[in-house]
């Protein structure tokens, strides 16, 4: 049986509604503001931990006593600025990647991306249940990107005189899925070379992490909530990274450690850490503990890794 949709609510009885369910808003306008540009329904996303359990473990309508709207805005804002940082490691870390792979592919074959024999067995000849190959179904995809993109200069440039695009020109139209799509049907050997640059060696853990970063990124441009999002692509980690091993990989909290390890490697110089410590800083700390970090997924004595030191 399906049930009849929820009743349009006015942006003052949103606020009558929360209010009745135990939220303290302590500065009306302030809310009507937030409902009105951001959203009851987004919103609601933030408020849900403050929610108080059933008997049968259920999250009820009422709040938590003491569950203020503020404390709500606060883990608002800290999300936003969460999900922009993600996305400043993670396009530094997506161009880096394409370039490595169109260097170790274009020193073999400018067209290596198309080429089954520059490629892993799996990947161009082991057919899925479609009939089509995991590289068929990266090629549609990767043509319809050239497509799309066919009015740029240098694709029009290329198409014009050699027909197709090299790889170093290639991965100027590829986004971040079909980056990491690509990278999984590198060769191992050529995996392993990439792998190195970040402390990994074999063949397999950075393919996971890309996925993974690119659930995190797609999170994040989607302007969905972040911080303590149940992270699906769920990757691994060497049993060499003992305190990586510490951490849940269904949290958000292991990929900025990740994204972290890669931006040693590709942006050495760059405040993206400082300004991460600085945001964790930032996070509120609400006295009827509805939320914490470690809701994040971040750990005790994190803070004294060396990777964030």
């Amino acid at each position: 049986m399906v049930n009849s949709v929820k009743e349009w609510k006015s942006i003052d009885e949103q606020i009558a509604l929360i209010r009745g369910r135990g939220m303290i808003v302590d500065d009306e306008e302030q809310a009507q503001h937030l409902l009105r540009r951001v959203g009851y329904y987004r919103l609601s996303g933030y408020w849900y931990p403050f929610r108080q359990f059933d008997a049968d473990g259920q999250r009820a309508d009422n709040f938590i006593d003491g569950s203020q709207f503020q404390d709500v805005v606060s883990l608002y804002l800290f999300d936003r600025k969460l999900r922009l940082l993600a996305l400043d490691a993670i396009e530094r870390i997506e161009l880096s990647i394409q370039v490595e792979i169109a260097h170790m592919l274009g020193c073999r074959d400018p067209y290596a991306h198309e080429n089954p024999d520059e490629l892993h067995g799996y990947f161009t000849k082991k057919k899925m249940r479609s009939g089509e190959t995991l590289h068929y179904r990266w090629l549609e995809g990767f043509h319809a990107l050239v497509r799309r993109s066919k009015r740029k200069p240098f694709v029009a440039h290329n198409l014009d005189k050699y027909g197709r695009l090299p790889i170093w020109a290639a991965i100027e139209v590829f986004d971040f899925g079909t980056m990491s799509k690509l990278y999984a049907g590198l060769k191992i050997t050529d995996k392993i070379a990439i792998e190195k640059q970040f402390g990994l060696n074999e063949g397999k853990h950075l393919q996971a992490w890309l996925r993974s970063l690119n659930f995190i990124r797609n999170t994040s441009a989607h302007q969905s909530r972040l911080w303590n999002c149940n992270v699906l692509e769920r990757a691994s980690v060497p049993r060499s990274k003992l305190q990586l091993n510490q951490l849940i990989n269904s949290r958000p909290f292991l990929y900025f450690c990740i994204m972290q390890t890669m931006m040693q490697v590709v942006c050495p110089n760059s405040s993206w850490k400082c300004r991460f410590l600085d945001l964790l800083t930032t996070f509120p700390h609400v006295e009827n503990g509805a939320i914490q970090l470690g809701d994040m997924g971040v750990v005790d004595g994190w803070e004294n890794w060396n990777l964030w030191k």
